[in-house]
């Protein structure tokens, strides 16, 4: 699956959009119970929608925090991952920090969007004398009211393959 190619393409095209949610819960299955959609932004960025079912409700029925945490990530990664080739920069989550304003009762959507230029500047220029950088990446979640319901900031540790020391 060529990530970029395929978030790139599905910007315009449903089918697409769908070929590319659906490699994604193959090639991460934690996701798939979740029901997470990708929807990459016409802009440029990446949101993602997390529905209002069972799977994804606490026991006092509101949307679960690792839930939105889980979708926060994976938007990052993402937003991240749609500026930098896969086959050429690893990417691990080194931390996860999430602040949680008000309490989701329907569907909620992350949201995120680095520029070309963000990550120009805080990776890959410093890839070219270091050996791995951390970026830093916020995400936004509101619910369907645009009510503003968490901010997920996520570390991203970026290393070039080359540099990476265990096997895959």
């Amino acid at each position: 699956m060529n990530l970029s190619a395929l978030l790139r393409a599905s910007r315009t095209s449903a089918w697409k959009r769908f070929l590319l949610n659906q490699g994604l819960n193959f090639k991460i299955p934690f996701n798939n119970p979740h029901g997470f959609r990708v929807i990459p932004l016409p802009e440029g960025g990446i949101r993602v929608r997390i529905p209002w079912w069972h799977v994804n409700r606490n026991h006092i029925k509101g949307m679960h925090a690792c839930a939105l945490a889980t979708g926060a990530e994976l938007c990052s990664g993402l937003s991240v991952l749609e500026h930098l080739d896969p086959a050429q920069y690893r990417l691990i989550m080194a931390s996860l920090h999430m602040e949680y304003h008000k309490q989701a009762k329907s569907t909620a959507f992350a949201q995120c969007a680095p520029t070309i230029a963000d990550v120009q500047a805080h990776v890959m220029t410093p890839l070219a004398v270091a050996e791995s950088v951390r970026y830093n990446s916020t995400v936004e979640v509101h619910d369907v009211e645009g009510t503003h319901i968490a901010t997920g900031t996520i570390i991203w540790q970026v290393k070039k393959w080359g540099s990476v020391r265990t096997k895959v």
